[in-house]
């Protein structure tokens, strides 16, 4: 399975290069050129398949971007532990007793923290202090740490991708489904016949302000960009009498956005996404937030400005060490995709 290979791959901002190994040989049968820009985003293009319809698009982005959160290392201490700084937004609630994985030699560690016997009373209400903690991998000075990592190696939590239940949700739990989930519907997306250019972009540094895609954006020069995410899914139980409406559900179908903090989508462009899904009984939901940014942001404001909107497949507990999701909400965010650009060919309203 190709989202399982995408989520234990390691792929931090700035070090994509590892999910473009992945991502090119699945998708050269599919395609007609591809290049790697000066920021590794993977660009492809399929040539339109069909004669262009009078007033329709001529180019379409879809992007999915490739990196991850992470950390990066920044000292090697005197007894052999790593100090290290976030890549990405991160909790620092979820760093403690994480295993992790360090440079290219995935070298195995720790982030160490003080245990409970040691934490007194007071210490135990207050928030932890991620910057007291070091990553640990077992060596016992600053010599042997240096033959294994060095300053600027990557860390990438280890976590496997493993199915949970075949059956209702069909969940599957693993890291990085932000956005390695976007990046399997976009490679599916890619073997559908479209009569317009299609330019599927496997973006790099987004989540360290969507920088792939715009340089990636500016080239390409779209009619009409639309963004792969994996999203916020917040519909596990509230505190009691809460009345809050979940950003989205896990099962419910993609996720399709009016806004976020990045991005006021175009409405017209979100009008044929969500009317496409009913004519074609694609269960979808609205993205209920406008917290958090995409490439859509990036992308809208190319050049002369280009229609934009974002299609989400919800994950429960993003930007996390382990994520969830619906493989069948996956399934549908590719039909999803597929059918909106194949209504698409007859352009879109003013």
């Amino acid at each position: 399975m190709l989202l399982k290979t995408l989520s234990e791959a390691r792929g931090v901002s700035g070090n994509e290069a590892a999910i473009r190994e992945i991502l090119l040989p699945a998708v050269e049968p599919f395609i007609d050129e591809h290049r790697v820009d000066a920021l590794g985003n993977l660009i492809c293009l399929r040539k339109a398949r069909r004669e262009r319809v009078a007033g329709g698009s001529e180019r379409v982005l879809v992007a999915a971007h490739m990196d991850e959160i992470g950390l990066i290392i920044t000292d090697i201490n005197s007894d052999g532990s790593l100090r290290y700084a976030k890549v990405g937004g991160i909790d620092d609630r979820t760093l403690l007793s994480k295993q992790v994985l360090v440079g290219e030699k995935a070298v195995p560690g720790v982030i160490g923290f003080r245990p409970i016997h040691l934490i007194g009373r007071g210490g135990l209400e207050k928030k932890a202090d991620i910057s007291q903690t070091v990553v640990d991998i077992g060596a016992s000075s600053k010599e042997s740490a240096a033959r294994l990592v060095q300053v600027g190696d990557y860390v990438t939590f280890r976590t496997g991708f493993e199915v949970l239940a075949e059956d209702g949700l069909r969940c599957a739990k693993g890291k990085a489904f932000d956005d390695r989930v976007g990046c399997a519907v976009l490679v599916e997306a890619l073997q559908g016949d479209y009569a317009f250019d299609l330019y599927a972009v496997f973006t790099t540094q987004e989540e360290v302000g969507l920088r792939g895609a715009r340089v990636a954006g500016y080239r390409i020069n779209p009619d009409i960009a639309i963004a792969l995410e994996g999203t916020v899914c917040d519909d596990l139980p509230k505190e009691k009498d809460a009345d809050v409406t979940p950003v989205t559900q896990l099962g419910h179908g993609p996720a399709v956005s009016y806004r976020d903090s990045s991005v006021i989508c175009d409405k017209n462009l979100v009008r044929l996404i969500t009317e496409t899904a009913a004519a074609e009984g694609i269960p979808w939901q609205y993205r209920r937030s406008a917290v958090g940014g995409t490439d859509a942001g990036a992308l809208h404001l190319v050049r002369e400005g280009v229609r934009a909107a974002v299609i989400s497949v919800p994950c429960r507990y993003i930007h996390a060490p382990v994520s969830m999701v619906s493989l069948n909400d996956f399934d549908n965010a590719v039909r999803l995709v597929k059918a909106v650009l194949t209504h698409l060919e007859g352009g879109l309203e003013a």
